[in-house]
């Protein structure tokens, strides 16, 4: 009996609250007008409205004279997003090359992986694998092997770098102070600091010789070490140059983020290195059992190399496999 009343009551309820939103809807456009017409009539009869209200941000602003500094700031930095995006769009094997600190050509470099994929294809195929094993060699010795030793000196070169950059604007910093100009001060950096700092500053001074500015040059070093550190360092350089300011200020507190920067690096590095042991551990494991297998039980392993069935087994396994350790790698790779 009281369920039934309950039910009643709930469906009476529902009824009720449709109805009234179904009103709501239907009156909402009359009632929306009769505000809108009120507030025109508010503003046509009052006399304070004849002058257009000016906004807070536009009250705070008036004749500001930092104003100007602003816009100039941000048509600077706007500039240098659409600089960066034109450098990553135009990378060839050549700025690859230089800014792996090496002073091998293109041509060479082709001709290295040329000869690299003939040697290990004609390997594989003497062993007495298939010929189809043999031109996967030779395409992963021709490609694979030289991007990724390319890749390898890149990243080992600038992590030389940041090791070193943070000091090299302390020493920016402190010539600035003690009244050395800022051209002064990088020749300090060129002669004292170790390379690649050294060598990338003495670019930027030698560049001055031949009529390109501080921030052209610092540009132009951070095309060969594309760097988010050297990007700050030219955005300071740029808006100092426009806009003027204490550039040792400036250049002390970009040595700051510099150096939190490194420490807030370390720490993920810390943090994600037992994700990295696990998954070289698990990525190595196959291999490691395939090893073991053909050391101590050579027949057993047989059939895959052996029978069709067993070469597209490998194929397959190892497909499977080279996606397992890219997912793994995209899932522990940070980016920082």
């Amino acid at each position: 009996m009281f369920g039934d009343q309950a039910g009643q009551l709930i469906f009476i309820g529902l009824i009720a609250l449709s109805v009234g939103a179904a009103a709501f809807i239907l009156l909402y456009p009359y009632l929306a007008a009769d505000r809108n017409s009120s507030r025109r009539l508010e503003s046509i009869s009052d006399k304070s409205k004849l002058v257009p209200r000016m906004s807070f941000r536009q009250r705070f602003l008036k004749d500001d004279p930092k104003d100007t500094r602003r816009r100039q700031l941000q048509e600077s930095l706007k500039q240098l997003e659409e600089d960066e995006k034109k450098r990553k769009k135009k990378l060839t094997l050549r700025i690859m090359l230089a800014q792996a600190g090496l002073e091998a050509t293109p041509r060479s470099f082709y001709m290295l992986s040329a000869g690299l994929a003939f040697i290990l294809g004609a390997a594989v195929y003497l062993f007495g694998l298939p010929w189809y094993a043999a031109i996967a060699a030779s395409i992963a010795a021709g490609i694979g092997i030289p991007r990724w030793c390319l890749n390898f000196l890149r990243r080992r070169r600038q992590q030389v770098f940041l090791a070193d950059f943070a000091d090299a604007i302390d020493i920016v910093v402190r010539g600035l102070k003690s009244g050395l100009p800022v051209n002064e001060a990088m020749k300090v950096i060129a002669s004292e600091v170790p390379p690649p700092v050294g060598p990338e500053f003495l670019e930027v001074v030698e560049g001055q010789r031949v009529g390109i500015t501080i921030d052209q040059g610092i540009e132009r070093m951070f095309e060969r070490m594309p760097l988010a550190e050297v990007n700050f360092l030219a955005i300071v350089m740029a808006i100092q140059a426009k806009t003027g300011g204490n550039l040792a200020e400036a250049l002390s507190n970009l040595s700051k983020v510099l150096r939190d920067r490194k420490k807030m690096k370390a720490k993920i590095r810390s943090v994600s290195q037992e994700a990295k042991s696990s998954a070289m551990i698990i990525g190595a494991l196959p291999f490691c059992i395939i090893g073991l297998l053909s050391i101590f039980s050579p027949d057993y392993l047989t059939p895959l190399w052996s029978t069709r069935l067993g070469n597209i087994m490998v194929v397959g396994c190892c497909l499977w496999m080279l996606l397992g350790i890219f997912v793994m790698r995209k899932m522990i790779n940070f980016d920082y």
